[in-house]
């Protein structure tokens, strides 16, 4: 039997997310997929699988049956999850019993938070992957009535937990100079790296809007940019002199004049930073830049050894006496001796 999630109650920004679809930008199509593709890591490694396609849930989740026994992981942004009533931990893995209620609520931190099940979300790949890029009109928000098919689970652990550093609240992002950074005014360029800014209320998967201490940035003879070819980190500078922080879907090219470029490995921390969240930037160099990126990557080539077990106090197991305790025992109830 195909093993589906049933989605009840649905937030309003649910979309099943990968690692999106490099090399169309040619065509006006960015890479898009997850926002924080970190936490896509995390599932997997949380999961010990590989399958990264995972529901992201902008700001509030939903409330999800699965029509069979089904390993999930809960990873980004924490949110207040149960399971039929019961309170779980974000970061981790926990069994989802076949007909029991996953009620996700708000996030309590972060911006997006990430569903992922053992075997991964199911589903036709269109340009090369499965995630959905709705800016570009491929595939759409997940809403209530859905049945999202699960692949096949090669099985594996619950139970387990990974220790997550804080990205959810802000902090200095990481930056290099863009192509247009000498046409800024040297003084505003010095500013934007020691000024501090807010996250604006405005924000989505193609951009984020941040809100500067001082005056507003503008660059000398900022309206001859030509269009040219942007990605996910540029930071152009608007009208209103507000920097925005492109993200996943942005447009493939742009006439703004971009300040910086926001280092990949610093795009979860902006990604994930709440309106109101406080940020700044600090200018590296390339080199920086490339040693930090292999840091990254290192960070996630590692994560399946951060995995560490959840340990509960028996006062918290209401079920205790059903588990397995010791080798050859398990309950009062089977006499073993």
């Amino acid at each position: 039997m195909s093993r589906v999630l049933i989605v009840h109650r649905a937030g309003p920004a649910l979309t099943l997310q990968d690692a999106g679809r490099p090399g169309w930008i040619t065509y006006g199509l960015s890479k898009g997929g997850a926002m924080d593709r970190l936490a896509l890591a995390e599932g997997a490694a949380l999961l010990g699988q590989r399958e990264t396609l995972a529901l992201e849930m902008g700001g509030m989740g939903g409330l999800f049956e699965a029509s069979q026994d089904t390993r999930i992981a809960l990873s980004g942004a924490p949110m207040r999850a149960k399971i039929d009533g019961a309170p779980v931990l974000w970061h981790a893995a926990h069994l989802l019993p076949k007909g029991a209620k996953l009620d996700i609520g708000p996030a309590t931190s972060g911006a997006y938070g990430y569903l992922h099940v053992g075997g991964g979300f199911d589903g036709p790949e269109v340009l090369g992957a499965r995630s959905a890029h709705v800016t570009a009109g491929l595939g759409a928000a997940i809403e209530a009535g859905a049945r999202l098919p699960i692949g096949p689970d090669r099985g594996g652990e619950t139970g387990r937990k990974l220790p997550v550093a804080d990205r959810f609240s802000g902090g200095t992002l990481r930056v290099v100079e863009s192509l247009q950074t000498a046409l800024f005014p040297p003084e505003q360029v010095a500013r934007f790296g020691s000024e501090g800014f807010t996250r604006d209320g405005r924000a989505n998967r193609m951009g984020v809007k941040l809100n500067p201490d001082g005056d507003g940035y503008g660059a000398l003879g900022g309206l001859s940019v030509v269009s040219e070819v942007i990605s996910p980190g540029d930071i152009q500078m608007t009208g209103d002199g507000a920097p925005f922080v492109l993200m996943a879907e942005c447009q493939t090219t742009g006439g703004y004049p971009r300040l910086a470029t926001v280092i990949p490995a610093d795009l979860p921390r902006i990604a994930q930073a709440p309106a109101g969240a406080r940020l700044a930037f600090r200018f590296v160099t390339i080199d920086e830049a490339l040693t930090a990126e292999a840091a990254y990557r290192k960070h996630i080539k590692d994560l399946p050894r951060s995995v560490q077990p959840i340990v509960r106090h028996p006062a918290d197991v209401p079920d205790l006496l059903s588990y397995k305790l010791v080798s050859g025992f398990s309950s009062g109830d089977h006499h073993d001796h």
